[in-house]
């Protein structure tokens, strides 16, 4: 690929991962609003460690193996649609299902505005990783590049709620973000040669606020 089209490649991963672009993120905490709720997340620390147990023993990593499937699938219509039923049920809760998905189509219609063929093989239930996976390969982002931003966003959206949910102010939550810097690269870098087999998930108390907040009254948030 020429230095142009890497350019080129660079600048949509930056506006497809971009906080501005229209996929609704900023409605979801995945959970995070009852763990506040609950007392399991009171403070910056405890954020940082939330969000990188997300990114390296949650949810996050199996959008990250996810997105690596689907980036490699690309060329495969029936392989995409079978990634995009699995994410689908792996989903822990009514509401993640409901957040994978609604931003999975989200991310579709808004990436559209870049036509490219990939969008007629698309299945009209798509999640948010298997899209951003199969979208970044059909217009040339590598495979590393776009789960690197892809767990970056996770962990710029998980820090924009907790500065919402009020326990950590703008400068710490910065600080956040420098500190899973390395994490989030570490992580790319694994997920780029994952397979199917290492999905899987050990963050049980993530999964158990995802689940309580659906019955929780008075939230911010739809997840």
């Amino acid at each position: 690929m020429s230095s142009a089209s890497q350019t080129q490649a660079l600048l949509r991963l930056m506006a497809w991962l971009s906080p501005a672009f229209p996929v609704g993120g900023f409605a979801y905490s995945g959970g995070l609003e009852r763990a506040v709720h609950d007392r399991l997340v009171s403070d910056a620390l405890g954020l940082r460690d939330w969000l990188s147990t997300l990114l390296t023993h949650g949810s996050g990593w199996n959008d990250a193996v996810l997105l690596a499937a689907a980036h490699r699938a690309v060329g495969r219509p029936e392989e995409i649609v079978e990634l995009s039923a699995l994410g689908l049920a792996l989903a822990g809760s009514a509401e993640r299902h409901l957040e994978t998905l609604s931003l999975g189509r989200a991310f579709v219609a808004a990436a559209s505005a870049w036509p490219h063929p990939v969008f007629d093989r698309m299945p009209k239930d798509c999640p948010y990783p298997v899209a951003v996976g199969a979208i970044s390969a059909a217009h040339g982002v590598g495979l590393e590049q776009a789960l690197a931003a892809y767990s970056h966003a996770l962990v710029s959206q998980g820090v924009s709620a907790g500065i919402r949910l009020g326990i950590c102010g703008q400068q710490e939550g910065l600080k956040i973000l420098q500190g899973l810097e390395a994490l989030a690269e570490s992580t790319a870098q694994q997920a780029a040669g994952s397979c199917l087999d290492d999905l899987g998930s050990a963050s049980v108390q993530a999964d158990i606020a995802s689940l309580r907040h659906e019955t929780q009254v008075s939230r911010l948030f739809r997840s």
